[in-house]
């Protein structure tokens, strides 16, 4: 064997074992998906309980629990109803949600299935919660047939959170002698 084809056989004998390697670290990176199946509780428009464990529908952003909105010149309780729409969508017996990262308050961002529809954008497309980094075509609908949200005015969710007064935390109080 010449020279040139025992580099060109090493060079290519190098480069497979470095892509083999390559393949078992990003198999090694995979996070696996936590999946959850059974009772959920609606903790607000995009927001789950199940036993003890907190989780948020990845992509949307739903109207607080306090937040009212207008439609047809009247008040209404949007957040509770928002509540309420997806507490109707988890009820079915084989509603699961599945993810793999947490938000900045350690609650598992996912995304959930019932009967095989995507719920996170049935509450888009329904007009109960706005887009928030995905199921942007779901507002785009809703928005268009004026459902839900989109049939008056409201505040964005995230400004809603953003002007809300925050807790005093108890320790300050103290020092402060209250």
């Amino acid at each position: 064997m010449t020279r040139g084809l025992r580099v060109m056989r090493d060079g290519v004998t190098a480069l497979a074992l470095l892509a083999f390697l390559w393949l078992i670290a990003a198999k090694l990176n995979d996070d696996a998906a936590t999946v959850y199946a059974g009772q959920f509780h609606a903790a607000d428009g995009d927001s789950l309980n199940i036993g003890g464990d907190r989780m948020r529908l990845y992509g949307i952003d739903a109207p607080e629990l306090s937040q009212t909105c207008e439609r047809a010149g009247s008040e209404w309780a949007c957040g509770r109803e928002a509540k309420q729409a997806l507490q109707a969508l988890v009820r079915a017996a084989d509603t699961q949600c599945r993810g793999t990262d947490r938000d900045r308050f350690d609650r598992l961002l996912v995304v959930c299935h019932a009967g095989g529809a995507d719920l996170n954008a049935t509450m888009v497309r329904k007009g109960m919660a706005v887009s928030y980094g995905a199921y942007g075509d779901e507002e785009a609908r809703a928005r268009a047939q004026k459902v839900g949200l989109w049939a008056g005015t409201f505040e964005m969710p995230r400004s809603v959170r953003d002007h809300a007064p925050r807790p005093v935390a108890r320790g300050v109080l103290g020092l402060l002698g209250w």
